[in-house]
């Protein structure tokens, strides 16, 4: 499986100032898998440990001696551990705060050694107040695989690389076979179990129970983790996500989840699984001037899912009308498409992704990206129509702007709108 983290984790390595680094990331997102490929290929030896469940551990971090700590990893894990040949795994080191608040220590005694950390829920606990080593480690998110990742996964090599090129005539004349395997990605999404699964069996089913068992999953860690007098809330936030995407007005609105629902009752359930990395909160602005945050309105958002996988499964979205015919971009009002869009922008590192709505909500633009001192106003649209009436009356409003169009249609440049087809946003995003 290639992960296109390995070019920032390698670049991370090479770098003279580098700093224990933090890999976050949702739970399932390959993480852990990550790192240790990653040693497999760029260090002559890895020394794995995991915080979960182990006395051992909390011993071991019983203090900051960074020295001791590293022989104590040594002889734990068999390992000769050597500067710069040997990659330290610190594994669930959310369970250990103090192994956490380890890492200043190691960046002022000890940056010869090669560290890295991940854990399942760290933003989580991290907004628990445990103690963040600030300016003292490196940070590098992963998400679910992108869906120039699921084509590589899919041994369509060929296909990626003229996709990569964004030679648009020549990616037109395979718009087909591209729909099919965004079809496939909408279905199997980017959790890299769940890619697996689909390319080795090709079985629908499996994948689906497989989809299935990751939500139980999240559910479990939303009883375990979070504060009891949330946990209702949470499962209920969560559990309405694709129905507020599914409504022609996808802003979210608490009085959908339970009659008389007030923002005070249910932000910090809402935080909770952003902090999770389990949702995606893209909020309005109501001015597209930089910088976008300074026009932002947090109170007055839409919320995704992390994966449009899982989207489908939570949905109960029965497999065929993804995979079959053309449905899936015709019905619910365009709600896995917006899911695909933001899955696939959340992949930048440096894109600040909100979306614009006039005060009576009757103009609304899907997405307002901040990309460095450009800003794109995106529409998004499930099919082949090309009709913009948003979008043109907002840069008719904002002249400074060219507007974006990601449809099912061919590439094509108008006088101040661009259409890319859904397959190529990545690409597209990345020429800017």
């Amino acid at each position: 499986m290639e992960r296109i983290a390995f070019e920032q984790l390698q670049k991370w390595k090479d770098n003279p100032n580098r700093k224990p680094l933090i890999l976050q990331g949702a739970r399932q997102v390959g993480k852990t898998w990550l790192l240790k490929e990653f040693a497999r290929r760029s260090y002559k030896n890895c020394a794995y440990i995991s915080c979960e469940n182990s006395p051992r551990m909390q011993k071991l971090f019983a203090d900051y001696d960074t020295m001791r700590i590293i022989r104590g990893i040594s002889a734990l894990t068999d390992q000769t551990i050597v500067p710069n040949e040997t990659l330290i795994v610190i594994d669930e080191i959310q369970e250990i705060p103090k192994a956490l608040s380890c890492l200043k220590y190691f960046c002022e005694n000890q940056n010869e050694y090669h560290i890295a950390v991940a854990g399942s829920l760290l933003g989580v606990a991290l907004h628990q107040g445990e103690s963040f080593p600030v300016g003292k480690v490196d940070v590098i998110s992963l998400y679910p695989m992108t869906f120039e990742e699921f084509l590589r996964a899919m041994s369509k090599d060929k296909l990626l690389a003229i996709l990569q090129n964004a030679d648009w005539n020549e990616i037109c004349l395979l718009s087909t076979e591209l729909i099919e395997y965004l079809r496939m990605y909408y279905f199997t999404g980017g959790m890299p179990e769940v890619v697996d699964l689909f390319v080795r069996t090709q079985n629908i089913r499996e994948v689906r129970q497989l989809q299935n068992r990751i939500l139980a999953d999240y559910a479990l860690d939303i009883s375990k983790h979070a504060p009891k007098s949330d946990i209702p809330k949470i499962s209920l936030v969560w559990n309405s996500i694709p129905s507020h995407l599914a409504k022609e007005n996808k802003k979210f609105v608490y009085g959908a989840l339970r009659k008389g629902a007030r923002a005070a009752q249910y932000e910090d359930a809402i935080q909770w699984l952003v902090n999770a990395g389990l949702a995606y909160k893209v909020t309005r602005v109501k001015k597209a001037s930089l910088p976008l945050n300074f026009y932002e309105e947090s109170e007055v958002f839409k919320l995704f899912m992390l994966d449009c996988g899982l989207f489908g499964a939570l949905s109960k979205t029965p497999p065929d009308l993804i995979l079959v015919g053309s449905d899936v971009f015709q019905e619910y009002k365009g709600a896995f498409t917006e899911q695909f869009v933001l899955q696939q922008l959340k992949s930048f590192d440096e894109i600040y992704t909100y979306y614009y709505t006039n005060d009576d909500s009757t103009l609304e633009v899907d997405f307002v990206l901040q990309c460095g001192s450009h800003i794109i106003p995106i529409e998004v649209k499930a099919e082949e129509n090309l009709q913009s009436k948003s979008l043109k009356n907002f840069l008719l409003k904002n002249t400074h702007l060219h507007g974006v169009r990601f449809s099912m249609s061919d590439y094509r440049e108008q006088e101040t709108i661009t259409n890319v087809p859904l397959y190529g946003i990545k690409r597209y995003i990345m020429e800017q």
